[in-house]
């Protein structure tokens, strides 16, 4: 599609996002003959890289996903999935929007280059993103394979992590869900946080604190992360001596929150939840609070953030989708 169609063309439904959520999406949407165009974005630094397809990009190992019985790289699988949209005709749009407009209709996606594209329908699938230390290492091993992820559900059964000691950065619910899941398969889950409390409910601490492979390190903070090709140990610091010392860990899980991917919406009129996230005011569906407006994948969903929920809601947008355009007489 040129840049002349794109502006002066009135699409049928637009997905904006290139994770398992926008690309499952495109492909229920295409094989539904919508025609859609999928808005990818572009390659940025956030610290860690943000790459069109989403935080899969940055997931090595794939052993949870079904259908890849011997696992699968978070690239590649990203790459089966676009291959599989633009096989039943889902063009592709590498551009970032910057601005929504959904208070008239058609809708208004207002883009970072300047250009726009007018739409019927528009799903959103942009994903959260997780937070960082921002540490040069953590980042660099994070990319590349080196024992350092953002997701312990995804990566904490991997045959490299087992029966070593793993490492939390964290002191909410989440840190201690991923330092619960670790348990079964460390032997030591050190459990590293800046404070001398924990913002975690009382319930999820003594589960996770009753442990037995359990190990807190309380009131300290990062401040390197060890190894070449892979992660080594941490250097830490005492938040209230400013002491330091090396742990030796093999694993280093990042559980400090994340962020959706929703500065694109501020004026829109979306609504969003306490979160943060899009909210979905009907929980069996994917409609937002604007008819024609879809959501699916981690930009909705704070709980689960896996890649099989994320596809399994961007088939429900692409299914509500079709079922919103016929309404309004659009085939």
């Amino acid at each position: 599609m040129s840049d002349q169609s794109a502006e002066q063309a009135i699409e049928k439904v637009v997905i904006i996002g290139s994770g398992p959520a926008g690309w499952t999406a495109a492909i229920y949407a295409a094989r539904a003959n919508l025609n859609p165009l999928c808005i990818v974005g572009v390659p940025r630094q956030d610290p860690a890289p943000v790459l069109p397809g989403g935080q899969l990009m940055l997931t090595t190992d794939v052993e949870n996903y079904p259908g890849f019985p011997d696992g699968v790289t978070g690239p590649e699988m990203m790459q089966m999935f676009q291959k599989q949209a633009e096989r039943f005709g889902t063009r592709v749009l590498g551009a970032d929007v910057s601005r929504c407009e959904f208070g008239e209709h058609p809708f208004t996606l207002h883009l970072a280059d300047g250009k726009s594209v007018r739409t019927e329908s528009v799903i959103i699938a942009t994903g959260a993103t997780a937070n960082w230390l921002g540490l040069d290492n953590e980042l660099r091993l994070a990319t590349t394979g080196g024992g350092v992820s953002a997701c312990a559900v995804c990566d904490g059964a991997l045959p490299v992590f087992r029966d070593k000691p793993l490492a939390v950065v964290g002191g909410g619910d989440t840190a201690m869900e991923e330092a619960d899941y670790l348990t079964k398969f460390a032997s030591t889950v050190h459990i590293i946080h800046r404070r001398d409390t924990l913002r975690a409910s009382k319930t999820m601490q003594e589960r996770v604190l009753s442990a037995g492979n359990v190990q807190m390190h309380w009131n300290k903070q990062v401040v390197d992360v060890l190894g070449e090709e892979f992660i080594t140990g941490l250097l830490l610091e005492d938040t209230v001596t400013g002491e330091r010392k090396t742990l030796d860990v093999s694993g280093l899980f990042i559980a400090i929150g994340h962020a959706p991917a929703t500065n694109f919406l501020e004026d829109s009129g979306v609504v969003f939840d306490d979160s943060g996230y899009v909210a979905l005011p009907d929980g069996g569906s994917s409609r937002t609070n604007i008819d024609g407006v879809f959501a699916a994948g981690d930009v909705a969903d704070h709980v689960y953030r896996q890649a099989i929920t994320a596809a399994g809601m961007g088939c429900r947008a692409a299914i509500d989708a079709e079922r919103w355009l016929a309404e309004q007489g659009v085939h």
